[in-house]
Parts: structure tokens; sequence; C-alpha cells
């Protein structure tokens, strides 16, 4: 699988995760040259909180277009710090 925002590959595994339609991607395997910490946070009931990232590719922000589960509810936590996206990046297999 592959994330693609602004003509980049911004993570790229055959690890992911595929939960609620959407992909998370081991940590290991985005780029994190593209990805700044926002101050963006949110709450999943079985997921838990969750942060957020800017995705930041060749000078253009596409602001909280990537998430991930720092300490995820039991029932997630497979998914701890795997990244997923949305927000026009391209999921692609």
């Amino acid at each position: 699988m592959k994330a693609i925002w602004n003509g980049k590959v911004i993570a790229e595994s055959n690890d992911t995760f595929n939960i609620e339609n959407n992909q998370y991607f081991p940590p290991d395997s985005v780029k994190e040259q593209y990805m700044v910490s926002s101050e963006t946070h949110t709450v999943c009931p079985w997921k838990g909180h969750a942060s957020y990232y800017d995705v930041v590719v060749d000078g253009k922000i596409n602001a909280d277009a990537a998430w991930f589960y720092p300490e995820p509810k039991a029932l997630a936590k497979q998914i701890k710090n795997y990244v997923a996206f949305w927000k026009g990046v391209q999921i692609v297999d």
C-alpha cells in the first residue's frame, strides 16, 4: 500500500491494517520529513485519543491529514502509533 499526496509517496508498506475503511501504516513506513505535529486531538469511543499530523509536501500544507493513536484502548492495541490518512491523500495498492 502507498499513501500519496501532492505527487509524493508519504508512506509505503505491505503490512497495513484496514480498520473502518482506513489503511493504518506502520510508523517506520511513514516518511517523517512530510509529517509535522499538529495540536489537533480527537477521541474515538473504541480506539481512544488520536493525535494528528499536518502533511507538508513542497511547501503545501494539508492540515490534520494524518492521525495516529499513541495510547490506544485495548481493542485497538495493534494500531499503536500506526498512521492513517485522509483529506485527499490517495491510498493505492
